[in-house]
């Protein structure tokens, strides 16, 4: 607010002493020899009383809230003021002329005085079309960032959404596995417990981030599918290929974990014979690609829940369109590829 009355007395000193150097600058090429000390006062009474009308104008307008009005509501009103503020200014610069000038009624020229209030009123008009304008920018941006704030705001809200539907997904396909071995391998499912404690804190912590390195969330999904390797034994194989140099690149959480629920719940569990896993995350070609791979149909993992469904909103909103998701049959594996630009973020 203070920069903003700043800038305006800066604008208004500067801009009305401009124009009268003009006019001093013209005088002294069209008409050299009429150059007086008169005509130097003259110029100084009329940028004060430029200054002041404007002002007085300006603290009118925004006392009627001109600056909320609509244009249709507002142009005529600015062309009627503009007419009055350079009618006072021309009143008050004959009335200076009066005393300064000794032939003040021979040099009175009422067709003059009309000229000289509607060239004032033109040049008002365009003082009033410059501070408009500039308001009217000054109001798009903030409402700009409200919007942003809004949208912002919004985006939070439905992430933390997304996120603690996330959390009981998971904890209730982990429980389901670990049921499942509590009466045929009450050691295994006593492991299981143990494993599953491990992974819970590790995604608590993570869970309150909306970014994680990938090093992190590798970490969470190992410690996932450790624990269903413990149900499906020698059914599951789990192949990873990591590229170190990713380990930094930030990503939301459970992201990958995600897709591998899907692929353990959709496709291994599926098979009579179980399968495998291959999780890759690499560096291509300015991309970090993740793909999980898993034995499987994909006819029979269209019905993919919350996981999929939340996986690419999450990508919408944290990464626009610098993210992709895609998900496609190979022969007899399903592949879910995630694509980052990749930025070291």
């Amino acid at each position: 607010m203070e920069n903003s009355k700043k800038m305006y007395w800066v604008a208004q000193i500067c801009g009305w002493s401009i124009y009268s150097l003009l006019i001093y600058f013209s005088a002294t090429i069209d008409r050299p020899t009429e150059i007086s000390s008169n005509l130097h006062l003259q110029l100084v009474f009329m940028t004060v009383f430029n200054i002041f009308f404007t002002h007085i104008m300006r603290l009118y307008m925004l006392r009627n809230n001109w600056l909320d009005k609509k244009l249709a509501q507002l142009l005529p009103r600015l062309i009627i003021i503009s007419i009055i503020c350079s009618a006072f200014i021309e009143c008050c610069l004959l009335v200076s002329e009066y005393f300064l000038s000794d032939n003040f009624y021979n040099d009175l020229k009422p067709a003059q005085v009309i000229i000289n209030i509607l060239a004032l009123t033109l040049l008002i008009i365009s003082w009033n079309g410059i501070y408009f304008t500039y308001h009217f920018f000054q109001k798009s941006r903030v409402k700009e960032l409200e919007n942003v704030t809004l949208e912002a705001s919004k985006n939070e809200i439905e992430l933390k959404n997304l996120r603690s539907q996330l959390n009981p997904h998971f904890l209730f396909n982990s429980l389901n596995s670990i049921r499942a071995l509590v009466d045929i391998e009450p050691q295994n499912a006593k492991n299981a417990i143990t494993t599953l404690s491990n992974l819970l804190r590790k995604s608590l912590v993570s869970g309150k981030e909306n970014l994680i390195p990938v090093s992190e969330e590798v970490e969470i999904v190992k410690s996932y599918l450790d624990l269903e390797k413990i149900r499906f034994e020698e059914r599951l194989t789990i192949d990873w290929q990591l590229d170190e140099r990713c380990n930094s690149f930030l990503l939301p959480p459970f992201i990958i974990q995600t897709l591998a629920e899907n692929a353990i719940k959709h496709g291994i569990s599926q098979q009579i014979n179980g399968g495998f896993i291959r999780i890759s995350i690499q560096n291509k070609n300015g991309k970090l690609l993740i793909t999980v791979e898993n034995t499987g149909q994909l006819n029979n993992s269209v019905d993919s829940g919350i996981g999929i469904a939340n996986t690419e909103r999450r990508l919408a909103i944290q990464f626009k369109d610098k993210a992709a998701f895609s998900l496609q049959q190979l022969e007899t594996t399903v592949v879910a590829t995630l694509t980052f630009d990749y930025e070291e973020n």
